[in-house]
């Protein structure tokens, strides 16, 4: 058995051929997409938690972060336009690397679109429940908090997923539609609170800047990295855009340039108007403006950050369903997992189980442990693709790319060293849980998807003609 037998970009394209998606999407999509996925519970939430770990620095770490995301980014870009397909790190290093090297990427991208689903609508219902509390409707804390925090069901994070399920199961023309609006409604809400409060902004407040130095700094940036992850779902996309080659790299730029101006303006303002040790862990944005006596302006932001992150979501599932469509269609994962629905153009089963799952973790699991464990998923698969365009740009130099990621080697390098550090900084906790998810899905490689991969089934059929 050949653990690191490649496929060819043929072998892409022809199973792309055979796959009957819609291809509606443009750049103004990708871009959508892109915003949608990444300002929700990292902003609306996560800034919150960061705050409380490095102080006002938290600009700071946002910053490390957005430098860490702006150059993954710029790889992703390029490995895109090159291979126009579903799958993301995962196709990329099948091709780069080979199968068990894309298998253990597209396991540990499992691990972050699932568990990202699950933070945010985690984080969703949190600022749900919060929004509702303001007007004095109070729902029971067993049917909205996991049993891990002494309740039954995260009932709200269980039926938002399922609202979110039944948009993409319906189509992803109509789930472009929605994202599109409520990315609207979400930039139009966050820039309001920016607009509000600066002018509320107390110096004092910024004293001291970083109350626990510089490895509350990073601390920050480790845990809230996972605010900026999600544009890779963007990449996903690559099969169902119009013009993947032009569209995707454009949407990944205008996506990542809204997103940093964003993120560095809120934190900005909410650690301005409210001291770092008073900032609502679970509900930041519009408690800090009931702090200062714009209730209006907490009401506003409340329903803002419930819309927005409803998209958030919606992006984040999505890229796990192509996930796993693309595994199925190399014979790793079953084959129900790649059927397309006749009707609605989508992969129906595979988005109906996605659905289940993530509605099972983020109903039964708590905010902070899914938070840390999301993280060195992502930062994992970011690994693979700064290497992999090291790789390819050696051997496969001739291939078109209509996107190149400027300053290779170094800038892939760089970003290398940006993943590594802020994995350095999670707690040793995260790592444990990585090793044994790791070590699990070795072993479904082995007893499943080694076996069933379309490349041994092609290799077997090469020997018995021989």
């Amino acid at each position: 058995m050949d653990l690191f037998r490649k496929k060819s970009l043929n072998d892409f394209e022809n199973a792309v051929s055979k796959t009957n998606l819609k291809k509606g999407l443009n750049s103004f999509d990708i871009a959508s997409m892109g915003i949608g996925s990444v300002v929700g519970t990292g902003i609306f939430v996560a800034t919150g938690q960061g705050a409380h770990i490095a102080g006002p620095a938290i600009i700071i770490s946002y910053v490390i972060a957005a430098i860490t995301a702006v150059l993954c980014a710029l790889t992703y870009a390029e490995l895109a336009t090159m291979f126009p397909v579903s799958g993301s790190t995962y196709s990329y290093c099948y091709i780069a690397f080979g199968e068990i090297i894309a298998w253990i990427l597209a396991w540990n991208l499992i691990l972050e679109y699932l568990v990202v689903a699950a933070t945010i609508a985690t984080g969703w219902s949190s600022t749900f429940v919060g929004a509702l509390a303001t007007y004095n409707i109070h729902i029971p804390e067993m049917i909205t908090k996991s049993p891990l925090s002494g309740g039954i069901v995260d009932l709200p994070a269980v039926l938002v997923v399922a609202l979110i399920t039944w948009i993409l199961y319906i189509g992803v023309s109509e789930s472009a539609k929605v994202n599109n609006i409520i990315v609207a409604v979400k930039i139009a809400v966050i820039a309001i609170f920016i607009l509000v409060g600066i002018a509320h902004v107390n110096i004092s407040n910024y004293h001291p800047f970083a109350p626990f130095g510089f490895k509350g700094v990073m601390s920050a940036a480790s845990i809230i990295f996972f605010a900026f992850i999600g544009f890779d779902a963007v990449s996903t996309a690559a099969e169902e855009t119009a013009n993947p080659k032009r569209d995707i790299p454009l949407g990944l730029g205008i996506c990542m340039v809204i997103i940093v101006i964003l993120y560095i303006g809120v934190s900005l303002v909410l650690t301005g108007i409210v001291p770092y040790k008073l900032i609502d862990i679970n509900n930041a944005l519009p408690a800090s403006l009931s702090y200062i006596g714009i209730n209006w302006g907490s009401a506003l932001i409340a329903v803002g950050a419930i819309v927005g992150m409803i998209s958030t979501l919606l992006v984040t599932v999505y890229g796990q369903v192509r996930i796993f469509m693309s595994m199925s269609r190399d014979g790793l994962l079953p084959k129900c997992f790649a059927s397309i629905s006749d009707t609605h153009s989508t992969p129906a089963c595979c988005t109906l189980i996605t659905g289940a799952a993530t509605a099972v973790i983020g109903g039964f699991l708590p905010l902070s442990v899914l938070i840390e464990l999301c993280n060195i998923g992502t930062l994992s698969a970011f690994l693979a693709v700064s290497i992999g365009v090291i790789v390819l740009r050696k051997t496969m130099p001739d291939i078109e790319r209509k996107f190149r990621c400027p300053g290779v080697p170094f800038t892939p390098i760089l970003t290398i060293f940006f993943c590594l550090y802020l994995m350095i900084n999670l707690p040793m906790v995260t790592w444990i849980r990585f090793l044994v998810w790791t070590i699990a899905g070795i072993s479904i490689y082995f007893l499943y998807g080694a076996k069933h991969s379309t490349l041994n089934e092609t290799s077997n059929i090469e020997n018995r003609s021989v």
